[in-house]
């Protein structure tokens, strides 16, 4: 079952090639220029009847909105999407990876028991920060900001106060005689 424009437009499309091959020995015109103005005059006829068919019709999302469309333009898209995606972690920019982290970090913080701890982890989070605007290499640029040492342990002190206290574990009880061994 085939269109009579389809095969119409093929029909054309040859007829269209075998003159242009013709003329294109003689007028000196690089071999195969008219094939290709022919093929996406082809293509756009072959859509134009698929479309006359319904065959774009009830495609899977059609009438809703593209989804990952913002209100503000990121430029790594695509590369944010992919990571996401695939759960990839450790991989990529490290623009994103350290905003990223910065999102994640005052979790991080929490699950610390001691303010050195936390000292440690926000030097070492702000050293890499500072590294990663020093670099040259291109990619995206990092926005992510060195965090206050001071005022970040300050905010974990008063978020381990503000929590309940956890109930502290009994020990598993012990026999007082154990098994008889054979």
């Amino acid at each position: 079952m085939t269109d009579p424009r389809e095969a119409a437009a093929r029909y054309r499309a040859q007829q269209q090639q075998a003159e242009t091959a013709d003329g294109d020995e003689e007028s000196g015109a690089p071999p195969g220029a008219g094939a290709a103005v022919d093929r996406a005059a082809f293509i756009e006829t072959a859509i134009q009847v698929a479309i006359r068919r319904g065959e774009f019709d009830d495609l899977p999302g059609a009438g809703k909105p593209l989804e990952g469309l913002g209100t503000h333009h990121d430029p790594d898209w695509w590369i944010r999407r992919k990571i996401e995606t695939e759960n990839l972690t450790g991989l990529g920019p490290p623009a994103i990876l350290l905003r990223t982290e910065d999102r994640e970090l005052n979790d991080q913080l929490d699950l610390l028991g001691r303010e050195s701890d936390v000292r440690d982890v926000l030097e070492d989070f702000n050293k890499r920060v500072r590294e990663a605007r020093r670099q040259l290499q291109g990619g995206p640029p990092v926005v992510t900001e060195p965090r206050d040492v001071d005022a970040e342990a300050v905010a974990w002190a008063e978020r381990r106060a503000s929590r309940p206290a956890a109930a502290p574990v009994p020990e598993p009880r012990r026999r007082r005689f154990g098994r008889r061994r054979r």
